[in-house]
């Protein structure tokens, strides 16, 4: 494919660009305005990286394709494991809906918990394994090296400390720098058009703090409540590597959790269950509370321009950065990454065009179910489709009746998991035990504990 290739952003998205671009170029290079951490720890240009963070089964699997081993790493360095085997048990709410998760499954996943920079530090180290990968951090990226109108050439760079300035020189860049990329900016100052963006303004809040947990206090390892239009407000609890949780209170729509312990638990008594209060009135803080807010999620459809420079890429949340409540956004990295392998496989003619289309798949799908779950809120700003609005009501079926039905609750979870496609919820089998549960809801209150079953799909 070339000599040079340049990954822009050293987060999980362009760690990922980065392992699957090392086998198609004599060397890369990725850049990261972060001085970066040898080991596990919290960075800068990651705040979200304190909150609670998911790993979809469908992004466990594609980093354990991209890295073999990595998810049996995970698990040695004491990650989570939820495989069904003793206590490993789980808590959802959907919309007010909990979930039916006693089982069996007939096509059961497995998930991991960890934290972030725990999951990230496992990446990160994996890539600088790779002999032909340098990251040179403590670098911004000050602007693209253009040939004409028609082709991006390299990345001028600064470090930080004021060092350098130099021309890096690639056959292919990728702008992996996150929701705040300037590559629309770019297009437009280079006579290009800039991306159709669709935007859900959403003014999510998080409060967040690392617990432990007396293991005597708590016999689940993840409880997941989601906001309802009637309450505007939600959480999780997950249990993390090396014994430790993670607490995070989601408000919605400029609700802000509180950052004291007594608010803290008065805040999480609007949704939480009875087993996660007392878990909670139980656990001893190992952190100060930290906030984080998020103002939009935006996708830029990049697959619809006709014309795009010939070495560049956008990848991750440069293309569509998701509300973070849904534990989206590391799992469509990975997809995306395996998309881009793929391209790569078949030669660089029209590299950006295949990409894009390829990539908008999984993305498409999490987007969806993203989208339409924030606007069932009505404060949050955006377009509510017909289709939107089919979905949605559909949706609602399908989580009153995976309420009782663990047929219904494990084929939606699939679907959240970007395991399966959305379509998997409009089967003639699933759209009868639907109908058939139609006005029927589980005991008032109720939130059904389960054992994810062993074995992903």
């Amino acid at each position: 494919m070339g000599e040079h290739a340049v990954v822009l952003g050293c987060s999980v998205g362009g760690l990922l660009a980065a392992r699957v671009l090392a086998d198609h170029f004599d060397d890369v290079t990725v850049i990261e305005r972060d001085t970066l951490p040898d080991g596990v720890a919290q960075r800068r240009g990651v705040p979200q990286g304190r909150h609670v963070h998911g790993l979809l089964a469908s992004g466990a699997q594609a980093l354990d394709d991209l890295f073999p081993g990595f998810l049996d790493d995970l698990v040695d360095d004491g990650a989570v494991v939820l495989d069904g085997s003793g206590v490993s048990r789980v808590s959802m709410t959907f919309a007010g809906h909990p979930l039916n998760l006693n089982g069996p499954f007939t096509r059961p996943i497995t998930s991991y918990l960890a934290t972030r920079p725990f999951l990230e530090a496992h990446v990160r180290q994996r890539v600088r394994a790779i002999s032909n990968v340098e990251i040179l951090d403590g670098h911004d990226a000050v602007e693209f090296i253009v040939a004409g109108a028609g082709r991006v050439t390299g990345v001028r760079v600064a470090a930080h400390d004021g060092s350098s300035n130099r021309e890096v020189v690639a056959d292919l860049v990728v702008d992996a720098t996150g929701r705040a990329a300037r590559t629309p900016a770019f297009l437009e100052s280079v006579g290009y058009r800039r991306p159709i963006e669709h935007r859900n303004t959403i003014h999510v809040a998080y409060t967040s703090q690392l617990l432990h947990i007396p293991p005597d206090a708590i016999v689940e390892r993840l409880f997941l409540i989601g906001a309802r239009p009637e309450l505007l407000c939600g959480g999780a609890l997950f249990a993390c590597e090396n014994d430790t949780w993670m607490l995070t209170l989601v408000g919605m729509t400029g609700l802000q959790p509180p950052v004291d312990r007594e608010g803290m638990l008065r805040f999480a008594e609007k949704f939480a269950p009875a087993a996660m209060m007392t878990a909670l009135r139980a656990a001893a803080p190992l952190t100060e509370p930290v906030t984080y807010r998020y103002p939009a999620s935006v996708r830029r459809f990049y697959e619809r321009l006709s014309q795009f420079p010939t070495g560049l890429l956008v990848f991750g949340d440069a293309i569509c950065s998701f509300n973070p409540v849904y534990g989206q956004g590391m799992s469509v990295a990975a997809l995306e990454a395996l998309a881009l392998r793929d391209c790569l496989n078949d030669g660089p003619h029209e590299l950006a065009r295949r990409f894009f289309r390829a990539a908008a798949k999984p993305l498409g799908r999490a987007w969806q179910m993203a989208s339409g779950a924030d606007l069932t809120l009505p404060d949050v700003e955006g377009h509510r489709s017909p289709f939107i609005r089919f979905t949605n009501r559909y949706t609602e079926r399908v989580l009153t009746a995976a309420e009782s039905d663990g047929a219904v609750a494990e084929t939606f979870l699939r679907v959240t998991n970007l395991v399966d496609a959305p379509s998997e919820l409009l089967r003639p089998s699933i759209v009868a035990r639907v109908m058939a549960a139609a006005g029927h809801r589980g005991p008032a209150g109720s939130t059904p504990h389960a054992r994810v079953p062993a074995q992903p799909a």
